[in-house]
């Protein structure tokens, strides 16, 4: 994770660089936004499953979302159209904390890259004081947008609205657990597999605001889980909300 924070950060360091080769002071528009061709975005929110079975429920304040993007706006239809198209790249981090102290595990009857939904009692023994759970998947995604910028003069000031695509690409999943045992012992369990996820996702996302800070969602339009390998037959989608800021 540090390591891909710090290819976006020098990447952007890069950009910067150009932008700024015949001044020697970088000009700060009043709003405090650098006028810098492309956003550096940051997205915080809240992740819910859209179609998921009866027995599985999660707390909306654990289940997590946050995302970092890097994207350049293209103008189409002209310079003073107001739209344009803004394709990126960047990372999504989401956690899901599932209620009633129940994680997803491996299940040995559907084949090494599958899970169930079990109890924490029924894994780690019945005596357990339960400090921490969650279950986390994170995503390479490549964002692409269409934006109308009510301000046609200046694209960096204004209201804008955003309706455009996410294409995910899983590159690591993984839950967490921290228990006391009934020696009093602190363990804490960090496992890393499939879990019979879908290596891809792909969904809508819909983003309004200023320059500065919007609001967005996204809608998956794929299951989370590959057919017959996720827990119940799982048919759950992964729908997300919340605020953003752009850092440039």
């Amino acid at each position: 994770m540090k390591k891909i924070f710090g290819f976006l950060f020098a990447f952007s360091l890069v950009q910067l660089a150009f932008a700024q080769e015949e001044i020697k002071t970088p000009k700060v528009p009043i709003g405090g936004r650098p006028n810098i061709p492309a956003d550096l975005k940051v997205e915080l929110g809240f992740n819910l499953l859209n179609n998921r079975p009866a027995d599985i429920s999660t707390a909306f304040f654990g289940s997590r979302s946050f995302n970092v993007y890097y994207q350049y706006p293209i103008s189409i239809f002209g310079e003073t159209s107001g739209f344009t198209f803004d394709p990126g790249f960047g990372i999504s981090s989401n956690k899901f904390a599932f209620q009633d102290e129940q994680n997803l595990f491996n299940d040995p009857a559907k084949g090494p890259e599958s899970s169930q939904y079990l109890e924490l009692t029924e894994v780690f023994g019945d005596n357990i004081q339960v400090d921490k759970n969650n279950f986390a998947i994170n995503y390479f995604d490549i964002p692409l947008d269409i934006t109308y910028h009510a301000n046609k003069r200046n694209y960096s000031k204004g209201f804008r609205v955003s309706l455009g695509a996410r294409v995910g690409f899983l590159y690591n999943a993984h839950s967490k657990i921290n228990y006391t045992d009934e020696d009093g012992l602190t363990r804490k369990v960090k496992d890393a597999q499939n879990y019979g996820l879908e290596k891809i996702r792909y969904g809508l996302s819909l983003k309004a605001g200023s320059p500065g800070f919007y609001f967005w969602s996204y809608v998956g339009l794929n299951k989370l889980f590959q057919e017959d390998l996720g827990p119940f037959n799982n048919e759950a989608q992964q729908l997300s909300f919340g605020v953003a800021i752009h850092l440039f």
